[in-house]
């Protein structure tokens, strides 16, 4: 978790003020994603269209996609209509894929069993840990919990 955590800090360190003071949440993360990773954040209605797209199984879906060789983040665009929050969670889960892991894959498919809008039980299916980093490490954590954010389950 150190790793994970210093390298997100290292990524936050080199995002200009213009775009990120470092404090004012909601954090930028499309812009960030944009402006400083190079990457497209594209709202897309079949995200298994996806070059090497796995087959989805009954009752899986896709949230997102990062698609490093063509510098490319897909969302779950009838998600995104119906959760904008959640755009925003799949959006920082791809760019943090893209922090670990750019130079070892050309894509990454994670799957959820189901995701229920807010105010629900749950949220099904993310990967193990997927919710804990917050892609800031402890002083986000910090400014997370001073503007009322929940903790992570």
């Amino acid at each position: 978790m150190e790793e994970i955590e210093r390298r997100a800090e290292e990524l936050l360190a080199t995002v200009p003020e213009w775009i990120w003071d470092g404090e004012a949440l909601p954090v930028p993360v499309e812009d960030i994603a944009d402006s400083c990773c190079g990457l497209f954040v594209r709202e897309v209605d079949d995200l298994s269209a996806a070059p090497g797209c796995p087959p989805v199984g009954g009752g899986q879906s896709l949230s997102g996609l990062l698609l490093p060789s063509v510098g490319e983040i897909w969302v779950n665009a009838e998600e995104a209509r119906q959760w904008p929050p959640r755009r925003r969670f799949t959006i920082g889960h791809e760019l943090g894929h893209w922090v670990l892991h750019q130079r070892e894959q050309t894509a990454l498919f994670c799957r959820h069993g189901q995701v229920v809008a807010p105010g629900s039980e749950e949220i099904g299916g993310a990967a193990p840990g997927a919710g804990s980093d917050r892609g800031g490490g402890e002083p986000f954590r910090r400014r997370a919990a001073d503007a009322g954010c929940p903790d992570p389950p």
